[in-house]
């Protein structure tokens, strides 16, 4: 048996995957649905984490099986379908950053008690996240994950069997039953189902983060150690979309407080409503939880999206990215910093402009990445299918199954949600 220890320094993608995921759909629309629904929608999210689990595995299965990046992938189906990424990403991305970026200083302005504006915070969050890849780059991201995502889970858990060992009183207000008939029910629960676990663009960052992890140890890792890493990400981050949804139901669930509908101001409502029914000693680890969870995210999205940009322009202008042949990592690019700080500086002017609409801007990204995907998982399929890789190294017939289920799932979801969407 590998040590404890030993296993966890071997864990390297599938921890940057987690840190990515475990962001707005855990620490806000998993605690909503617990707090609005108790315990009710628990298995919609395991379901959802199942049906997806295929398009995600994906991203490290087709790199180490073939060396190539999943972009590469998708260019050898043609060029339409990396512009077709980048589209989607240049629809979606300052969007996104300002969203995980806000609600991160929404929280640490309550934690510590700072009053200034939300979007002079935000600056400062984003200038440390580019200050941590500037100085470690890819080796620094990986050995600071480790470290987040570990004090991210203790707390957590810590939390979970609080709550459990002393739920707060859930008899004070109306349970609230979920309808299936309600539009209104239904629009959250296809953004609860939409960006969970994370959307299909990850495992095109979870691809990128397997290349970089082999410039620093020399070599890609064997597929047996890819698809374990894969699996404590991604089971680990389905195990804390529950513990949150628990988290939600035992403290909150019908305990008629009116919850905020603005992702920052309900974070920091959040920490108050667990401190009041969990007790003051438990501020500390609530903070800590909910602090981790969007800095995690904010710093991994923003590596991401500058990594996955600048990938995705070198294969569309030469078929292939020259840079992944040499051992020098994606952030020592100059395109990687120039693209960094456009994202930065797009996401500063909606924070600075567009604060007030940020809930309709969520909501617009969320759309966007909901309606595209079963586009990008298609491609992803699509991808490994006509990839030449031998056969030990495909997916087994339960995941090529649980793809085709997820593939009508995706599409059936999406035309329902436009359905709901003009129906409203």
């Amino acid at each position: 048996m590998v040590p404890m220890m030993t296993f966890f320094r071997s864990l390297g993608p599938g921890l940057l995957y987690a840190g990515a995921a475990i962001g707005v759909s855990h620490l806000v629309q998993s605690t909503r649905a617990g707090a609005e629904y108790g315990f009710q929608l628990i298995w919609v999210i395991l379901v959802a984490n199942v049906i997806k689990y295929p398009f995600f595995e994906i991203g490290p299965r087709y790199t180490v099986a073939t060396g190539k990046s999943l972009l590469e992938g998708y260019r050898e189906l043609g060029r339409s379908a990396v512009i077709l990424y980048l589209l989607i990403t240049a629809g979606s991305m300052f969007i996104v950053q300002a969203a995980v970026t806000v609600v991160t200083a929404g929280l640490a302005a309550h934690i510590f008690k700072i009053e200034i504006p939300l979007w002079v915070i935000s600056s400062g969050l984003l200038v440390i996240c580019g200050g941590v890849l500037a100085l470690g780059r890819y080796k620094l991201l990986d050995k600071s994950m480790r470290l987040i995502i570990l004090t991210l889970t203790v707390s957590t858990i810590i939390a979970v069997v609080s709550a459990f060992s002393s739920p707060a009183s859930s008899t004070v207000g109306p349970l609230k039953q979920f309808d299936w008939s309600d539009a209104a029910s239904i629009a959250f629960l296809i953004a609860l189902v939409g960006w969970m676990p994370a959307p299909i663009d990850i495992s095109i960052w979870h691809s990128l983060w397997t290349i970089a992890r082999k410039r620093q140890d020399g070599h890609l890792p064997s597929m047996r150690d890819a698809i374990r890493d894969f699996h404590v990400g991604y089971w680990g981050t389905t195990f804390l979309a529950v513990c949150f949804v628990s988290l939600g139901a035992l403290v909150l669930y019908g305990s008629g407080e009116a919850l905020s509908p603005r992702a920052a101001t309900f974070a920091g409502q959040l920490i108050e409503l667990y401190t009041k029914n969990l007790g003051p000693a438990f501020f500390v680890i609530i903070a800590i939880a909910a602090l981790t969870t969007m800095f995690s995210t904010t710093l991994t999205v923003l590596d991401a999206y500058a990594r996955s940009l600048r990938h995705a322009l070198m294969v569309l202008r030469h078929g292939t990215d020259p840079e992944l042949s040499t051992d020098q990592d994606d952030s020592r690019s100059k395109h990687y910093w120039f693209l960094l700080a456009a994202l930065i500086a797009g996401s500063l002017v909606i924070l600075v402009f567009f604060l007030e609409s940020m809930r309709a801007l969520v909501d617009f990204a969320t759309s966007i990445a909901f309606l595209t995907a079963a586009i990008l998982a298609y491609l992803n399929v699509r991808v490994m299918s006509k990839a030449n890789i031998p056969e030990e190294h495909r997916q087994g017939p339960i995941a090529r199954g649980l793809g085709i289920v997820g593939l009508v799932f995706l599409l059936l979801f999406s035309f329902y949600y436009v359905y709901v969407r003009l129906s409203t």
